[in-house]
């Protein structure tokens, strides 16, 4: 029987009431008026909005594990107002007022998830304590200067610079010389949530069939290794395990991404460190990672530098790469001194789904019954609240403002086949540890290999 509470941190440190134990597979042939495959927080949230909406739909959901089993469960906890796309590219196909509607459905997003998980009872440890992006060398300092000064043009005036001294009276990291703060941000248990969501839907009369495999999705039928069921409306919720559907191996890449946790932190040493409010917290630099102080003491961190398998594989031992779990370690030692001996409890990873265009989207072909959302690129627990919603308005027919946002109906073209696949996304992960390294040492952005990831991961 496989071990879910070694699947991360958050799946470990979940209250001892939950025992993870998989619920009932499909029984057999069945028929309901909306199935979804996925029992992450897209299809949770999805079912959900759905009942609130009408509480008398019939809903099954379909998961292989266990609800929370993929991204939803192991991912850093940042309800973050983050998308995967720019503002500027969503302006280029769209217009900037698309874009600026876009983010602040996104900012409402964040006190959403807040909102609604508080009201179903769900302690999923809640602090909206903004997200901080240190600036620790000179480039990184000129570049998100004016990315902050982008971000007022584009009408988001929430997003302010710190000086060098109100940056670290919020967070002691090493180097700072400034930071861009985001007040919409919160720091999230996503185990908790997400097995509190599981839990509050199947109250509220959703079915949710675990340990059963899904095959294939087509027009009116989820097709399992348990039967099949039968639907008006199918929701595709699988994100960075969709490949692994019939006719879906080049609709989003498996991107993985890895974690680590620390023991309980003394307070002596997070009086010196800060964090008080719990903000999410990054830097600068090319390569992505990501932190925050959790409920209970501990640094949860992690970041991305794991390799692209080729064919889009998933496979358990992929979320163990100790090169890339020791690199955060080196990392997050880096930024906070204090921890060199601290102990580092938890190693875990997962994969992500990675769209062609870097560009989320969300949608229901009425003439099929088909729907989908996805495509978050690590930035998900927020948008999967807001993918929910607006699911749930597509199904039941409501035109809305959530309905009209230029990330609905947007269908990314497909990844190309093997193995240019696995040549251009290796190219485009070893870019930024070497944009990174020549900014350590110069004063200037780094412009021509920036230039080439800018083209490889191009809208």
């Amino acid at each position: 029987m496989v071990d879910y509470r070694s699947l991360s941190m958050w799946h470990a440190t979940l209250p001892s009431d939950d025992t993870l134990a998989p619920r009932p597979p499909l029984p057999g042939d069945i028929d309901v008026d909306v199935a979804i495959v996925g029992a992450g927080y897209t299809g949770l949230w999805t079912a959900h909005y759905l009942l609130e909406a009408d509480p008398t739909i019939r809903i099954a959901i379909i998961e292989r594990d266990i609800a929370g089993f993929g991204a939803s469960g192991r991912n850093g906890g940042w309800a973050s107002a983050i998308l995967p796309m720019s503002a500027g590219s969503i302006a280029k196909d769209h217009g900037s007022d698309a874009a600026l509607q876009m983010q602040r459905a996104m900012n409402d997003t964040v006190d959403e998830v807040g909102r609604a998980s508080a009201a179903l009872g769900i302690d999923c440890h809640y602090a909206k304590g903004g997200n901080i992006e240190f600036a620790r060398n000179q480039a990184q300092l000129a570049r998100m200067r004016v990315a902050v000064e982008s971000s007022h043009r584009h009408g988001l005036a929430d997003v302010r610079w710190l000086e060098a001294d109100e940056a670290e009276a919020i967070g002691a990291a090493t180097n700072v010389l400034g930071a861009a703060f985001n007040p919409h941000c919160a720091a999230i248990h996503p185990a908790r949530l997400v097995r509190g969501l599981a839990r509050s839907v199947v109250e509220r009369g959703a079915a949710l069939y675990e340990a059963t495999t899904v095959s294939a999705i087509e027009p009116g039928r989820v097709v399992t290794n348990r039967g099949t069921v039968r639907a008006d409306i199918v929701v595709r919720a699988t994100e960075g395990f969709t490949p692994s559907l019939r006719g879906h191996k080049r609709t989003l890449v498996p991107l993985y991404s890895l974690m680590i946790a620390t023991e309980p932190i003394s307070d002596q040493i997070w009086a010196e460190i800060g964090m008080a409010t719990r903000p999410t917290f990054n830097d600068g630099r090319h390569m992505i990672i990501y932190g925050q102080r959790t409920d209970d003491g501990r640094f949860a961190f992690g970041g991305r530098g794991a390799p692209y398998h080729f064919a889009s594989a998933i496979k358990p031992e992929f979320d163990q790469e100790p090169r890339v779990h020791n690199m955060l370690h080196d990392t997050l030692v880096e930024l906070f001194p204090q921890l060199g001996d601290v102990a580092i409890t938890h190693c875990w990873g997962g994969p992500l789904g990675l769209p062609r265009d870097w560009f989320c989207g969300v949608g229901l072909d009425r003439s099929t019954g088909m729907a989908w959302a996805g495509g978050y690129v690590g930035d998900g627990v927020t948008t999967t609240n807001l993918a929910g919603r607006t699911l749930a308005d597509l199904v039941v027919g409501n035109d809305s403002d959530i309905t009209r946002l230029p990330w609905v109906g947007h269908r990314s073209k497909k990844w190309e086949p093997e193995p240019i696949r696995w040549l251009s996304i290796r190219a485009a992960l070893q870019l930024p540890a070497g944009i990174d390294r020549h900014e350590e040492s110069h004063a200037e952005p780094e412009r021509i290999r920036s230039w080439l990831l800018g083209k490889l991961t191009a809208h």
